[in-house]
């Protein structure tokens, strides 16, 4: 995901984007045990996509602005 798309989202929109994810990261750390994992770095990606949107949550609970990430 992009931090651009993520940014022009509402909150809800965000923690309902964070629950999806991390059910599909379950569900592939599910398939890397059973060996049956057709894309490993599709694990990483999704690491990725939650520090993103945990990031930008946190930073409006704090109420830094996006000015200062331009």
């Amino acid at each position: 995901m992009n931090p651009k798309e993520l940014r022009s989202k509402e909150d809800k929109e965000l923690n309902y984007d964070l629950k999806i994810i991390r059910k599909e990261l379950f569900e592939l750390r599910f398939q890397s045990a059973s060996e049956n994992l057709s894309n490993p770095a599709r694990i990483k990606q999704i690491k990725r996509d939650v520090a993103r949107i945990l990031t930008i949550l946190k930073e409006r609970e704090k109420g830094i602005h996006e000015a200062t990430h331009r």
